[in-house]
């Protein structure tokens, strides 16, 4: 009986030595993803400067201008170039064409638009805006 308690006792003893063992290696594998994560981590921070510092190079008005003016022939706005609304044209009047078509061919009744062909929605023609 005392061989069978002495054969239990050192065998928990391996167990157990196995066990922190075991727990030892996963803590060290652990340890290793922390490092290999903290040096990706800087790595990606210092690409994001790289990004940064490429982007306020790119991003700098006078080498825009410079690259606008190299590249897209742009012009000078002139006055005549800009409009008022007065000077816009009317809106067309929204007419049903299909239904245009049947009441020629005479396959409907003849219906009236809501709005006839020379109203305006969207500025009366009596007044005009002051500016």
């Amino acid at each position: 009986m005392i061989r069978l308690l002495h054969i239990i006792a050192i065998s928990a003893l391996i167990a157990s030595a196995g066990y922190a063992y075991s727990i030892k290696y996963e803590t060290l594998y652990y340890v290793e993803q922390v490092a290999k994560l903290k040096s990706q981590v800087s790595r990606e921070r210092e690409a994001i400067a790289v990004l940064q510092a490429e982007w306020q190079y790119l991003d700098r008005p006078d080498r825009l201008q410079e690259a606008a003016d190299k590249h897209l022939d742009l012009q000078a706005l002139k006055i005549q170039q800009l409009a008022r609304l007065s000077d816009l044209p009317n809106r067309p009047s929204r007419e049903d064409e299909i239904g245009r078509k049947l009441e020629a061919l005479g396959l409907l009744e003849p219906t009236s638009t809501p709005k006839d062909k020379n109203s305006d929605a969207r500025t009366p023609t009596t007044q005009t805006p002051k500016r």
